[in-house]
C-alpha cells in the first residue's frame, strides 16, 4: 500500500471513531434528559 493509501486509511479510522464517539455522547445526552424530565415530573407530583 502506498503511502497516501495509509494515510487515508489512518484518516478514515480517525473519522470513524470520532463519528462513533459523538453518537455515544448523543444518546447518553438523550437518557440524561429523559431522566431529568422524570425526575422533574416527580417532583411536581409531589408538591
Amino acid at each position: 500500500m502506498s503511502k497516501l493509501g495509509f494515510l487515508f486509511t489512518a484518516y478514515l479510522l480517525i473519522w470513524i471513531v470520532l463519528a462513533g464517539y459523538l453518537l455515544s455522547l448523543f444518546t447518553r445526552q438523550r437518557r440524561i434528559d429523559r431522566e431529568l424530565l422524570n425526575l422533574q415530573e416527580q417532583l411536581k407530583r409531589r408538591s
